[in-house]
């Protein structure tokens, strides 16, 4: 493989991991806080409700998360294709 067509490789399964966290956090932020609100709110955490619990801490919380599954995952990603240090 030429360093070209592994730099392709590297790009596309970078876009592919970008997009799938994405999509999780837009579902997690948008998805539970705003839209399944009514929905979650039938459950509670810690006294408050399901959904207002997600609009005010769990999409901050799924993004943190989010962030070390990105750097753990571009790390295995670097060795994959000899990028690493």
């Amino acid at each position: 493989m030429t360093d070209k067509q592994n730099a392709v490789a590297y790009w596309k399964e970078n876009l592919k991991y970008l997009v799938i966290l994405l999509i999780i956090w837009f579902l997690v932020s948008y998805g539970a806080g705003i839209l399944f609100k009514d929905a979650l709110n039938n459950i509670r955490l810690g006294g408050f409700k399901l959904g207002f619990w997600f609009a005010q801490q769990g999409s901050i919380y799924v993004f943190v998360i989010l962030i070390f599954v990105y750097v753990r995952l571009m790390n295995k990603l670097d060795k994959k294709y000899g990028y690493d240090e």
